[in-house]
């Protein structure tokens, strides 16, 4: 075997960055591989599920009054392009961190910006009906305060 002579160029600690860049980059494509990361850049509920914790909300969302004209990304991602990815990716980011820590609280309990988020796609899609009622969910009145079966069925 040998050694390309643009190896030997380089210096141990240009030599030692790209060894950690290379093995940082190899970890992560395999764990976004292995953890079918593709799938959710995609709208598709089932993808919800590769998480066997989210089983029961997807069921639930299945039976729930907003099955055929909601899936998880209507009401869990901003309706903007770019806010509706960095929002995926931040969640991607913690619910890996959670689900590999294994340190996650059960039931799952959403976060308070993703609870803005959720309130912001109900007033959203149901402007006409709420524009007169808009601002109650500032002061921590959200739509799903009385509405909470819409999206997942009865509570369990």
């Amino acid at each position: 075997m040998t050694i390309p002579r643009y190896v030997l160029g380089m210096s141990l600690p240009a030599l030692t960055l790209c060894s950690l860049v290379g093995i940082a980059l190899g970890t992560g494509s395999f764990t976004f591989y292995y953890a079918e990361g593709a799938s959710y850049l995609s709208n598709d509920p089932r993808s919800c599920v590769n998480c066997h914790i989210m089983r029961d909300h997807y069921d639930g969302w299945r039976k729930a009054s907003h099955h055929h004209v909601a899936v998880c990304n209507d009401c869990h991602s901003p309706h903007d392009l770019v806010g509706k990815y960095v929002v995926k990716a931040e969640n991607g980011f913690w619910h890996s961190r959670a689900f590999t820590l294994q340190d996650f609280h059960e039931p799952i309990i959403i976060r308070p910006r993703n609870s803005r988020v959720l309130h912001g796609a109900c007033v959203d899609c149901h402007q006409e009906l709420v524009s007169a009622i808009a601002g109650q969910g500032a002061d921590g009145l959200h739509c799903v305060h009385c509405h909470s079966a819409v999206g997942h069925g009865p509570p369990r």
